[in-house]
C-alpha cells in the first residue's frame, strides 16, 4: 500500500535518444558501405585501368618516345606525351581522363576488411539500439524499478545527485539498503519520464527533512 503519493510512471526510450542513435547508425553504415563499394568496385576497376596505363607507358618507353620515369615513386609529373596517349586511350575505352592510381591487392583487401568490420559493427550497434527499446525505468506505487530490474523504495532514497543533469540529463538516486548506500541511474535524456520520478523523490526527501527539523 502506498504511504504517500502513489506513482505510475513508465519511462521509455526518448525520441531524442532514438534520433541520435539512428543518426550514428546511418553514419557508420554509410561509411562502411563506402569502404565496401571502393573495395569491391572502385579500386579493382582503378587497378585494371592502372594496369592498362602501365602497358601504355611501357610501350612508349620501349619505342623510345619517352624516357622511363618513376613518376609515382617520386611524385614527378606524368610525361605530357604519356598523358596525351592515356587520355586518348581513356576516351576510346570510356574511362575517366584522370590518371589512375595504383591499387595493390593488399590495399584492396584492407579496404574490404575495414568495410566489413564497420558493417558488422553497425549491425551489432543496430541490434543494441533495438534491445535498448525493451528497457524502461518504472515507478509503481512506492517502488522505482530500474533498467536492470533493481527495485528501489522511494522512501529509501536519501539524495538526488544532479551533477550531470544540466549537461547530460542524468541524475543519480542515492538510496540505502541494509545500511549501505547504492545509486540508481535516472537518465531523462535516454528514458523520457524519469524527471517525474526525480521530482517525487526530491519532494519526499524534503518532506522527511522538514518533519525531522
Amino acid at each position: 500500500m502506498c504511504t504517500d503519493l502513489c506513482m505510475d510512471v513508465d519511462a521509455r526510450i526518448s525520441k531524442e535518444w532514438r534520433r541520435r542513435m539512428l543518426f550514428m547508425l546511418f553514419m557508420v553504415s554509410t561509411i562502411a558501405a563506402w569502404f565496401l563499394y571502393d573495395g569491391y568496385v572502385v579500386w579493382p576497376n582503378e587497378a585494371d585501368r592502372h594496369a592498362e596505363f602501365v602497358e601504355i607507358e611501357t610501350a612508349l618507353v620501349a619505342s623510345g618516345k619517352i624516357e622511363a620515369v618513376e613518376h609515382q615513386a617520386h611524385g614527378a609529373e606524368v610525361n605530357e606525351y604519356l598523358r596525351i596517349e592515356w587520355e586518348r586511350h581513356a576516351k576510346q575505352a570510356g574511362y575517366k581522363r584522370d590518371m589512375p592510381k595504383e591499387r595493390t591487392d593488399a590495399s584492396i583487401r584492407e579496404q574490404r576488411l575495414i568495410g566489413w568490420v564497420m558493417m558488422t559493427g553497425s549491425v551489432f550497434f543496430g541490434l543494441w539500439v533495438l534491445w535498448n527499446h525493451k528497457l524502461s525505468v518504472r515507478a509503481e506505487g512506492d517502488v522505482v524499478i530500474g533498467t536492470s530490474g533493481q527495485r528501489v523504495e522511494l522512501d529509501s532514497i536519501v539524495k538526488i545527485d544532479r551533477k550531470q543533469w544540466q549537461k547530460k540529463g542524468i541524475a543519480y538516486a542515492i538510496y540505502e539498503v541494509d545500511g549501505k548506500q547504492k545509486r540508481l541511474t535516472l537518465d531523462e535524456h535516454k528514458f523520457s519520464g524519469c524527471e517525474a520520478i526525480i521530482l517525487e523523490a526530491e519532494r519526499r526527501i524534503k518532506q522527511r527533512s522538514e518533519q525531522e527539523a
